[in-house]
């Protein structure tokens, strides 16, 4: 299979519409061509595109940035002398000086399928900058590594934030090209858009189910998603930045476990089985232990759960990640009644709300964990609700079926 930017750069004619412009690039240290060239080099040394500007999201265009909430200045880039412009820095969205600097952009970059994976908002930013001053933007389309499935409560009105671009669930199920689709007519945007889109893409297909295994080399598209199993459990494991809990940061495995020195993993899980054990079909719970170097609990011996989408047991229609972590934090509550379980800290900039809602998109899981009354069907019906809602709402947009 080919994605979108091995085709731009095989395709003369695909990038005719391109030639005698100003051209832009937005990319990270996922974007990589097939021979793991990054985007910015490879469309440099095609010849016929004149590259006068490159943006960086979060973590910078080539990856500079461990941790959340790190800012990237802006530079020039020393091979190719072109302005970089971060939008994680001292803007999020582009200035007008930037927008000026080129006629079409280009965005490259590898997302993980999740609400919160900042790159979806900044390409909304980037889209509604480009409406405004009259650019025409191309997506580059990569897969979505955890495939089609849909899952979580939708984004609530109020609750838009940097982590949170717009009403869709949690796991969206749509590649960054769909997704544009999506924004504009949301957002009513008059724009010049195109996507150049995969080539023998099947985002069902075995054994990867999203991302092509066996075909495609993963790299990290932000420093702690370190493979496709930290892919398909970050719609879950996300939520643990909201919380006390360690999500393994500063180990080998980050965002697809966690724990903490003072909860017994063992106990957890044997709780998670016994409220709702419909909800962890397709995975494997594993008791672990862990210390990290970095970031919370640092230094201390933390008992933990390792969360396994990957295998022979791993079944994709049955993975339901946010609900598993949604179990956990529910598990924790009944276990230990009085658990400082929620983290009170300004997450992505939003002051006077609570990070794990403002991860969720409003506080309702917060409250049905919180809840000792709270059946898993009180959370299971608006969610199932919510689900159905964007399945048909995002309908025209999927570009592979």
């Amino acid at each position: 299979m080919n994605f979108g930017i091995d085709r731009l750069i095989a395709d003369p004619e695909l990038r005719a519409p391109l030639r005698g412009q100003r051209i832009a690039l937005l990319a990270h240290p996922a974007s990589v061509t097939f021979s793991l060239k990054h985007s910015l080099d490879a469309l440099a040394a095609t010849g016929d595109i004149n590259l006068t500007a490159a943006f960086g999201p979060q973590h910078g265009l080539r990856g500079d940035k461990q941790d959340n909430m790190m800012e990237s200045p802006d530079f020039t880039d020393p091979v190719h002398g072109i302005p970089v412009f971060s939008l994680y820095g001292d803007v999020r969205r582009p200035t007008d000086a930037s927008m000026a600097t080129f006629d079409t952009i280009l965005i490259d970059m590898q997302d993980l399928g999740c609400r919160i994976y900042t790159f979806i908002t900044t390409l909304r930013y980037v889209l509604e900058a480009a409406a405004a001053h009259g650019k025409a933007v191309w997506v580059l389309d990569r897969p979505n590594p955890a495939g089609r499935p849909v899952e979580g409560l939708t984004l609530r009105e109020g609750w838009e934030s940097f982590v949170g671009a717009g009403s869709m669930p949690m796991r969206h199920g749509m590649t960054l090209g769909e997704l544009g689709s999506w924004f504009i007519d949301t957002l009513g945007l008059d724009i010049d858009y195109r996507v150049i889109a995969m080539d023998g893409y099947d985002p069902n297909a075995g054994p990867g189910f999203g991302w092509p295994l066996g075909e495609r080399v993963w790299i990290n598209p932000s420093p702690n998603a370190p493979n496709l199993n930290m892919a398909r459990a970050y719609a879950g494991t996300v939520m643990l930045e909201g919380t006390t809990l360690s999500e393994g940061r500063g180990t080998t495995r980050p965002l697809e476990m966690f724990g903490a020195p003072d909860i017994d993993a063992q106990a957890v899980i044997a709780e998670m089985k016994t409220v709702a054990p419909q909800w962890l079909h397709g995975c494997i719970l594993r008791e672990c232990y862990f210390q990290p170097t970095f970031h919370k609990h640092v230094g201390t011996l933390c008992s933990g759960v390792h969360i396994h989408a990957e295998g022979p047991t791993y079944n994709y229609a049955a993975f339901k990640p946010w609900r598993v972590l949604a179990l956990a934090f529910k598990s924790i509550r009944r276990l230990y009644p009085q658990y400082q379980l929620w983290r009170d800290f300004p997450y992505e900039y939003e002051f006077g709300k609570l990070a794990i809602d403002v991860i969720n998109g409003g506080p309702e899981l917060r409250e049905w964990v919180d809840n000792a009354a709270g059946l898993p069907s009180d959370l299971e019906t608006p969610t199932l609700s919510d689900e159905a809602a964007w399945t048909e709402v995002r309908a025209p947009y999927l570009l592979y079926r």
